[in-house]
């Protein structure tokens, strides 16, 4: 069965000068601020599209490689992934990069990164972010 979520914005004056507000609907965690300084320049407290796509794409990573470990018969005692997503004005998102660190034991070096990478590819996210550059450097701890 399909899954909806949903969020708004409410966004007023102009694009450079203006300023919104994002509410997550479905979760009702919050109302966060938005404006073209944060996306294009410094955060100062406030999101940016490109933040949030990088939420999603560290969240779905992790859950798209926990379940591909368990595939291979491994559970990870922990997994920690951030992402970087790069926006240029002008020219738009241009990339997504993982960072991932996991405890996995019984597992080489050469299997995590092949599931890892099939994770990578696999993340429904990933598959969103299809038309850009997504980099990935992954660590296997002890």
């Amino acid at each position: 069965m399909a899954t909806v979520r949903s969020a708004h914005t409410i966004w007023n004056g102009d694009l450079f000068h203006g300023k919104g507000e994002v509410t997550l609907d479905s979760s009702d965690l919050g109302t966060f601020d938005v404006t073209w300084k944060a996306r294009a320049e410094e955060a100062e407290g406030r999101t940016s599209p490109e933040e949030l796509i990088a939420a999603a794409h560290s969240a779905c990573f992790s859950m798209a490689f926990s379940n591909a470990l368990a595939e291979a018969g491994k559970t990870a005692e922990r997994i920690e992934t951030s992402a970087e997503v790069t926006f240029v004005p002008g020219t738009g998102i241009t990339g997504s990069h993982l960072r991932v660190k996991a405890v996995v034991p019984d597992l080489s070096a050469e299997e995590f990164t092949d599931i890892a990478e099939a994770a990578k590819t696999g993340c429904p996210v990933s598959q969103a972010l299809a038309g850009i550059s997504i980099t990935m450097d992954a660590a296997l701890e002890a």
